[in-house]
């Protein structure tokens, strides 16, 4: 019996000496969680500097009173205790009391209520925006549509890096970086100093776009559009994570924001179009069946192996592409149309979004993938045909 407070001993030690090792090699993410952090992000606009005196101001003045009112409470308890002959006195009420505890507490009230309903109100205005962007969740990933202003035209997703994803698989985490699961592979790029707005919604459940050093957060809900803004007054890397639970991957769901200078970004953008040019495909070429799958391969890394696997055989309730029925249909509707509408009310989400040449591709891949070996090749102009159906 005596060996058994020694072994418990002895795992309480290791435990320790893990935490202890996992603590010591997190470090601060400048923009993002800091260790043993208790306050709220350094800000980096003005509305998030007004929440934080928001913040403290009513922290103040609620633990003033209840400082005030239990001093005064625990007084009377200890001065008029009946052990040392206290009697108690009888008297009717005194309006002067009466108007005091009144007065007071309103004015207290209102002092709070007056700038708590500024910054509410400036929270709220987007009007006269530089930039327009509209921020779409999906599970468990952004996508960002510039609609207005410098960058109009550009779209792309944004996903969690896949070493991120794989080291979260394998459990392996002592080594992980500062930014573990909150890198991505393609940040929201925005100018310093101008006013953006953030137009939210949703393709299957809600979201909720939320960065807090820039002291917004804004639900993402399917059929709707709501929207914030905000003015980031300093460059540099800003991170955030959706912060509505939105399915079993709401882990794997991060906001980064790099901020530039005004010259900074005109260049990102300029770059970004060139690629857009580049990469705008004719959907009416002919494709060679190789190329099209070692295109296909990148699409489904980026977008379909976190659910399905990278092997095929998917997990839980998803489904498996490796031997899948759909999958080896000579009808390539079948699947085209799985895939640019979803499935099982949502849980296989839409991918309407990407482009004609690269769901061809990533369909072409997976009835090549594996075992299943199908020989089958969907040119783009397939999945134009479908797209109206």
């Amino acid at each position: 019996m005596k060996s058994i407070p020694r072994k418990l001993a002895s795992v309480l030690w290791l435990a320790a000496a893990w935490v202890g090792g996992v603590a010591h090699a997190v470090s601060d993410l400048p923009g993002g969680p800091a260790v043993n952090q208790l306050n709220l992000h350094p800000p980096v606009t003005r509305i998030a500097e007004e929440q934080h005196f928001l913040h403290w101001m009513m922290l103040i003045i609620c633990t003033v009173i209840f400082i005030g009112v239990f001093s005064v409470m625990f007084y009377s308890i200890w001065k008029h205790r009946r052990s040392q002959g206290a009697k108690s006195a009888n008297f009717h009420e005194s309006v002067t009391v009466e108007v005091v505890w009144t007065v007071i507490p309103f004015i207290i009230v209102i002092a709070m209520a007056l700038p708590a309903t500024k910054v509410l109100v400036a929270q709220k205005d987007t009007t006269n925006a530089d930039l327009t962007i509209k921020t779409t969740g999906y599970q468990w990933k952004w996508g960002y549509d510039y609609l207005k202003g410098e960058g109009e035209g550009l779209s792309f997703i944004s996903t969690l890096d896949s070493s991120h994803r794989a080291m979260s698989n394998s459990g392996n985490v002592a080594d992980a970086p500062a930014d573990y699961l909150l890198k991505v592979d393609n940040p929201l790029v925005v100018p310093v100093g101008q006013k953006i707005r953030i137009i939210t919604t949703a393709n299957d459940v809600i979201h909720s776009f939320m960065v807090p050093a820039f002291g917004i957060k804004q639900d993402a809900i399917p059929g709707f559009v709501r929207d914030t803004w905000f003015r980031a007054e300093k460059v540099g890397d800003y991170y955030g994570q959706c912060a509505e639970l939105c399915g079993k991957e709401h882990a794997y769901m991060p906001i980064h924001v790099k901020v530039l200078s005004a010259q900074d970004y005109s260049q990102w953008v300029q770059a970004e179009m060139k690629k857009v040019e580049a990469k705008r495909d004719d959907p009416s070429r002919v494709w060679a069946l190789d190329d099209l799958v070692k295109r296909g391969e990148k699409v489904y890394a980026a977008n379909c192996a976190a659910c399905h696997q990278a092997n095929g055989k998917g997990a839980g309730s998803i489904k498996a592409l490796d031997g899948s029925a759909i999958v080896k249909d000579a009808n390539h509707a079948l699947q085209i149309q799985t895939v640019l509408h979803g499935a099982a009310n949502g849980a296989m989400p839409s991918w309407k979004q990407l482009s004609d040449t690269d769901l061809a591709a990533v369909i072409s891949y997976t009835k090549n993938a594996w075992s299943n070996k199908t020989g089958q090749l969907v040119q783009p102009a397939e999945v134009v045909a479908q797209r109206g159906k």
